[in-house]
């Protein structure tokens, strides 16, 4: 059964026939005739994996898979991939909402939230509502960044390590520390107690690596750190490098030189890079090359960008604050979108919706008219980064983990929400609607209840 707009067959073994995928998201042998990017073929699924991508009409149908799913030429995705997330913060925005929609009053906010209520309980409560909001829309895998900050990383790591042992077969989860960069040279102490919490946890190591000043020898003295810390314990690393308009925001390029001299082995994301955007063309075009030299991945998050940035009272904002992503692909550097925050006072909306963050993107960056694979942003890509071999493809042997819609065209699957999608999980559809609000209403109960006291 499915809340969405069909019903699967309660048997092991049967077949999606008719069904439209990405081309961006099949193994090569797999696409035939692809239109637009899409490809048209029929999904043979047996306890619960692929068991054959075959022409329409053109797999012969065994006795193990005698029933048929008629799509009718819907668009069948993978499980999507958010490698970009905050589950710690989110739908903190009842009890402390932004007052100014900025992201000082951003950072003022969560900070204030956080020392006041981020208790294990808290922290866990909220990241289990996100997670079966992500299951609901039909994620597979999320990588949530987590406040690394003084106590809060000795309760927020191992709720997540809960978090993650809970939602196994469900949602991949991976986690990445979130520290300012000048923790690293100015409470050492509290920087090797991040690394060996990161490492026991089996997480990524990451960095605010623009903090209003221009760079530095001191933040280059904390990336070498970084880097090094990263090297010695087998760790991947993922920075937020700026949210700014700011001319002096220019941290990207020291991330590539860093990782230059060190020769890194591991995989690099970068996040956010809104000021790229606003370099001249010989500047950006310089860090663009030495971000594909050093092999770092860059993740816009347009959502919370345009929510944020260029916030000005009673002014229209002029720019979208979304890194160059036509550029950074054209150069060959990975590039994807993700969530970002949710319902916090980084941004004020968003349900962890990837199919909502890749139409949205599609508007905001322009990601049509020249390329069909954009997809590859919200599966196959950050799938790779996140070093999760079956994440966000599809192919014979992988698991059934799709996503079915009604959409036979890409200008059909954007124009609408997709609000009666099936998420389908090992084979099986999903069941489950998604969480009430009224869930969190305790939450923000038990802030009144402080402040009564």
């Amino acid at each position: 059964m499915s809340r969405g707009f069909l019903s699967l067959p309660d048997t092991p073994a049967f077949v999606f026939a008719d069904a439209t995928v990405p081309a961006a998201v099949l193994p090569a042998a797999a696409i035939r005739g692809a239109v637009e990017g899409l490809v048209r073929c029929d999904i043979h699924v047996a306890d619960g994996r692929i068991a054959r991508i075959a022409p329409v009409g053109g797999g012969e149908e065994t006795a193990s898979a005698p029933t048929r799913v008629g799509l009718d030429g819907g668009i069948v995705l993978p499980r999507l991939v958010d490698v970009h997330t905050h589950l710690d913060k989110g739908h903190i925005w009842p009890r402390t909402p932004n007052p100014d929609g900025s992201f000082m009053g951003a950072l003022d906010s969560a900070g204030r939230d956080r020392i006041a209520f981020w208790s294990a309980e808290d922290v866990a409560a909220r990241m289990d509502f996100a997670l079966r909001c992500a299951l609901a829309h039909g994620t597979g895998a999320v990588r949530t960044h987590l406040d690394s900050l003084g106590p809060q990383t000795a309760i927020s790591w191992p709720v997540f390590a809960e978090m993650r042992e809970a939602w196994k077969g469900r949602i991949a989860l991976q986690a990445t520390a979130l520290f300012t960069c000048d923790i690293v040279t100015g409470d050492e102490p509290q920087f090797r107690d991040i690394v060996a919490t990161v490492a026991r946890h089996g997480g990524v190591l990451g960095g605010v690596t623009f903090l209003g000043a221009a760079p530095d020898a001191a933040l280059d003295l904390a990336l070498d750190r970084i880097f090094m810390a990263a090297a010695a314990n087998g760790l991947d690393l993922d920075f937020h490098v700026d949210e700014s308009d700011a001319p002096e925001a220019r941290s990207l390029e020291r991330i590539a030189d860093a990782a230059m001299r060190h020769r890194f082995k591991g995989r690099i994301l970068a996040g956010h890079c809104c000021s790229l955007a606003l370099q001249n063309e010989t500047d950006a075009a310089r860090v663009i090359d030495k971000l594909g030299e050093a092999g770092i991945a860059v993740v816009s998050l347009p959502m919370c960008n345009m929510y944020l940035q260029d916030r000005r009272p009673g002014r229209t904002p002029r720019w979208r604050g979304v890194a160059p992503l036509h550029e950074l692909k054209a150069a060959g550097v990975p590039v994807m979108v993700a969530s970002d925050n949710t319902r916090d006072p980084f941004y004020a909306y968003g349900d962890l919706d990837m199919v909502e963050v890749f139409r949205e993107a599609t508007r905001v960056a322009h990601l049509d008219h020249n390329s069909d694979d954009w997809i590859a942003t919200v599966t196959t890509t950050p799938g790779d980064v996140m070093r999760l071999a079956d994440a966000g493809r599809l192919a014979e042997g992988g698991p059934a983990d799709l996503v079915l819609t009604r959409a036979r065209s890409w200008t059909e699957l954007l124009a609408r929400p997709q609000a009666d999608r099936v998420v389908v999980v090992a084979g099986r559809a999903l069941d489950e609607a998604l969480p009430d609000y009224h869930e969190l209403d305790r939450l923000v109960a038990a802030q009144r209840e402080g402040q009564d006291r």
